[in-house]
């Protein structure tokens, strides 16, 4: 089962009363779509989702009571799902006028009376969410979630409604329809709790910690490798400078300081220049004496390889 599978089947299990029942409702029809709508007055909504579909019966008969039966068909030639109808008997006008859906689709303006409390705001983002929406798996590398619908304006209202809870939800036209989405790891745990799904919110929060954990292991690591192989580099090229210059005219002949930093790189060719520093006889000194010093020598052995003159005391 996916993580977005998961995500709904806890939303599906919540309990929900009157308002907040309706106001989950309009969101999962009028995002489901109707059909069927004729002469017997019947009216059946669609989905591939059983656990939507009983959510849809269970909600319709505990809050006004009618006929509702739910239809199962197996369309294996055209896909390996099954699709689920609800079929919707008695007092359909009344139901879908309570809502505020027109069974036609041409109306899509959502009443204030569907969205006029928090919590029926918060059921209708579910409901939306539960009919049309779908999030990633926290353990993949791109953060997404996002609710499709075929109408902008509906996309609009949906978007706006994310917005009043803190949640900076963007629309994108898809040709065909329009998603709501949002990207950011942070605010679809928001939209999680927002919708109730507080154990999703939590699995998802957990993996990604820990996924932001080893990312940040791994960068320490590869900067630390990073500056182990730089050191390395930079350490190979002093060993062959200070060979070059002893094999031209000899450590012997080097300042005091010069020719003790120089022996110690050559007899520690793995050290950093901090530890070296702490190698030098009498009093320590630090990363940036050092490597004044290997200036100096590394100054010295241009000016070998170049065949120029050399005062010696001066460098």
């Amino acid at each position: 089962m996916s993580y977005a599978a998961d995500v709904k089947k806890e939303l599906t299990g919540l309990i929900v009363h009157d308002g907040n029942a309706k106001a989950e409702l309009s969101a999962l029809i009028r995002m489901n779509g109707v059909s069927t709508l004729g002469h017997n007055q019947t009216v059946t909504v669609q989905t591939e989702n059983a656990a939507i579909a009983r959510r849809i019966y269970t909600l319709l008969k505990e809050t006004y009571h009618i006929d509702v039966e739910v239809l199962v068909s197996d369309h294996v030639h055209l896909s390996q799902h099954k699709s689920y109808g609800v079929l919707m008997k008695d007092a359909v006008d009344d139901v879908l006028d309570d809502l505020g859906i027109d069974p036609f689709g041409l109306n899509v303006i959502i009443p204030t009376r569907i969205l006029n409390q928090v919590d029926k705001r918060r059921s209708f983002l579910r409901g939306a969410f539960l009919a049309a929406g779908s999030v990633n798996s926290p353990e993949k590398s791109n953060y997404h979630l996002e609710i499709y619908t075929t109408h902008e304006e509906l996309a609009d209202q949906i978007a706006q409604l994310m917005r009043e809870f803190n949640l900076p939800a963007k629309i994108a036209d898809r040709g065909s329809g329009f998603i709501i989405y949002l990207k950011r790891a942070e605010k679809i745990v928001d939209f999680m709790s927002t919708i109730g799904a507080t154990q999703s919110m939590l699995h998802f929060e957990d993996i990604r910690i820990m996924r932001d954990m080893r990312n940040s292991v791994n960068r320490l690591v590869n900067a630390e490798t990073a500056n182990m192989q730089k050191t390395a580099v930079a350490a190979n090229r002093q060993v062959m400078q200070i060979e070059l210059i002893r094999d031209k005219i000899g450590l012997t002949v080097l300042p005091d300081k010069l020719r003790e930093i120089a022996e110690l790189r050559l007899a520690h060719p793995d050290e950093s220049l901090s530890e070296l520093g702490e190698l030098v006889q009498g009093k320590p000194i630090s990363k940036s004496g050092v490597n004044h010093r290997m200036r100096k020598l590394t100054q010295l052995a241009q000016a070998l390889e170049q065949g120029l003159s050399i005062d010696l005391t001066k460098i």
